[in-house]
C-alpha cells in the first residue's frame, strides 16, 4: 500500500513518469527491428552434387557416402551431416557449431569438395557450395505448367527466363528450378561384343566424351575471293 500512498502524495511525479513512459514506450516499438523468423545461430553449408542419369542408390554408395566420409576428417567444428540422395543429385548439408567461423567452414567444405573429385565418379562435376541459416526457410514456391509444353520446355523456360528476372529482386536467392526433365543421351552396351573386341566401359565412355566437342561458327576466306562459308558447330550429345 506504500505505493498508492506515495502517489496520492506526489500525484504530479506519477503523472510525469507514466508520460514518460508512453512516450518511450512508443519509440522503442518503432526503433525494435523485426522480424518473421528468430534468429537462430546454427550454420549451415548445403553441398549440392549432380550427376544426371544415376539412380539414388548409386547416388548415395558412390558420391554421399564417400563424400560423408571425407568431410568427417577434414571440416572442424561439426554438429552433424544430413544428405539427401535423389535421382541424379546429392544434397548434403553439414550443420556447423553456434559458435564455429561460416567463412572459414565454407573455405574447408570448398577446398574438400575439390580434392574428392579423384575418388567420385569419372566426369562428374564440382559441386555447389551455398551457405545458409537455420532461419533462411522459402517463403515462396513457384510452380509451372502449361497445357501443350513439355517437362523439358517447362524446365528450360523456368531455368533461363524466369529464374534470371526473379534473382534482381532485393534480398531474393533462387535456386535452380527442380523437377522436370533433362536432355541426355542415354548408350545401351553390349557386354558380349565387347569383351570380343577388348573395350571396357570406360572406353566407351572415353569415345563419347571425345565427340562432345564444340566448335565455332564463323567465316573462312580462301585466297583473294573473300568468299564466306558459314561454320556450322557441332552440338554436343545432351544437345541432340
Amino acid at each position: 500500500m506504500w505505493i498508492v500512498n506515495l502517489a496520492l502524495r506526489r500525484p504530479y511525479t506519477f503523472i510525469v513518469l507514466a508520460i514518460f513512459m508512453l512516450i518511450s514506450g512508443g519509440l522503442a516499438i518503432l526503433r525494435t527491428p523485426k522480424d518473421i523468423f528468430p534468429n537462430i545461430n546454427i550454420p549451415v553449408v548445403s553441398v549440392i552434387w549432380t550427376y544426371t542419369g544415376t539412380e539414388p542408390n548409386a547416388i548415395a554408395n558412390d558420391i554421399t557416402t564417400v563424400y560423408e566420409r571425407e568431410l568427417t576428417q577434414t571440416v572442424n567444428n561439426v554438429e552433424h551431416i544430413e544428405s539427401e540422395s535423389l535421382y541424379g543429385i546429392a544434397v548434403v548439408k553439414i550443420f556447423l557449431q553456434p559458435t564455429s567461423d561460416v567463412s572459414a567452414g565454407i573455405a574447408e567444405v570448398t577446398a574438400i569438395s575439390q580434392a574428392v573429385l579423384k575418388q567420385l565418379p569419372v566426369g562428374i562435376t564440382p559441386p555447389l557450395v551455398l551457405s545458409y541459416n537455420a532461419t533462411n526457410v522459402a517463403v515462396l514456391r513457384l510452380g509451372l505448367g502449361g497445357k501443350g509444353f513439355s517437362e523439358q520446355q517447362l524446365n528450360d523456360y523456368a531455368l533461363n527466363f524466369v529464374r534470371p528476372q526473379l534473382i534482381t529482386v532485393s534480398g531474393t536467392a533462387v535456386p535452380y528450378p527442380y523437377g522436370g526433365k533433362q536432355k541426355y543421351v542415354q548408350v545401351n552396351l553390349d557386354y558380349r561384343a565387347m569383351q570380343a573386341r577388348g573395350l571396357t566401359a570406360a572406353d566407351v565412355i572415353s569415345a563419347v566424351n571425345a565427340q562432345n566437342l564444340i566448335l565455332p561458327s564463323g567465316t573462312a576466306k580462301s585466297d583473294n575471293l573473300n568468299t564466306k562459308s558459314e561454320l556450322t558447330p557441332v552440338l554436343r550429345p545432351s544437345e541432340i
